[in-house]
């Protein structure tokens, strides 16, 4: 199971939301190039970045903080966050960005999605990011009547890197992740799924890496020392 360090961009920072909260925010680094170098120092081989401007405006907003980010490491880095058009993946994936994640439109508009993945086969990772087991978008502003088991069925078929799910009650509390939602989810596709949301201690990983998980995203227990990398990658047999 592959172990991804999350960086999250705000106003070209490095923070972490509760709950996708955005009045309930921690600055953990200024400097967003110096904290990927910093994980990859510490034995990552994968980054998850989030541009959490982008994922309320819509629009990809901290484009400088993620070309210095490609630059300073030689390890693949996803994106999520405020990605709506063509132009905007094209750009991404040019500057050096391994794959891109699209959540709101593809539950929005489903057949340009479908048309995307055609376009930029195995670069595209479908973030689904639910409450209740139900989809949130728009930088989890609004949530659907779509389930997100329902949602990752329609696209089961497609040819993605992955599924990035996310559950929002636990992100970011350290609480521990829904296990009962990550594999019901890992079960019902037949797409690698990466887990998101809650993962805080040694144990959760050796619980996740149980299932049948491609990888999980870890943030917050990171950044504030309950978890290490070196023990989270120990932890689903991976050397740091």
């Amino acid at each position: 199971m592959q172990i991804w360090p999350a960086i999250d961009l705000r106003g070209g920072k490095c923070v972490r939301l509760q709950q996708g909260d955005y009045a309930r925010e921690t600055v953990f680094g200024e400097d967003p190039a110096a904290m990927a170098r910093h994980w990859v120092d510490q034995g990552a081989e994968y980054l998850h970045l989030v541009d959490l401007d982008g994922a309320r405006s819509g629009r990809v907003e901290n484009w400088s903080s993620v070309e210095a980010i490609v630059a300073a490491v030689s390890i693949p880095c996803e994106l999520g966050g405020g990605v709506r058009d063509e132009e905007t993946i094209a750009r991404l994936l040019e500057l050096g960005v391994a794959r891109v994640v699209v959540g709101t439109l593809a539950l929005k508009k489903p057949d340009w999605f479908r048309r995307m993945c055609g376009k930029f086969p195995g670069k595209l990772v479908l973030g689904i990011d639910a409450r209740g087991g139900r989809v949130a978008t728009e930088g989890w502003l609004e949530t659907s009547s779509a389930t997100a088991v329902e949602l990752a069925q329609q696209f089961a078929e497609q040819p993605l890197a992955a599924l990035v799910y996310t559950d929002i009650e636990t992100d970011g509390m350290l609480g521990g992740p829904n296990f009962a939602a990550l594999e019901e989810m890992a079960r019902a596709v037949p797409l690698p799924v990466v887990a998101s949301g809650g993962v805080t201690t040694v144990a959760d990983i050796a619980r996740l890496s149980e299932l049948p998980l491609a990888g999980c995203i870890v943030g917050r227990a990171l950044y504030e020392g309950n978890l290490k990398l070196a023990d989270a990658l120990l932890a689903c047999g991976q050397d740091s």
